[in-house]
């Protein structure tokens, strides 16, 4: 389940939310009853390792097997 980041646009207050994708998102403060807004942040997505370019993936045996075709 999506963690969601909201702010009170009255009162400031900060806070996350644990909320499914077909909840609907909150719209008032508890603490003030004011305005909330949904925080949108950087997705982050970090490669790490081997294997994320294309000659890494490949192995040798292709190229040997051409050479003997030819």
């Amino acid at each position: 389940m999506p963690t969601y980041a909201y702010a009170c646009k009255d009162c400031g207050s900060e806070f996350d939310v644990f909320q499914s994708f077909s909840e609907d998102s909150l719209t008032t403060c508890e603490g003030c009853e004011g305005t909330l807004r949904k925080k949108f942040n950087v997705g982050g997505v970090t490669f790490k390792g081997s294997g994320f370019y294309r000659t890494d993936s490949r192995s040798s045996a292709p190229a040997a097997s051409a050479e003997a075709t030819s």
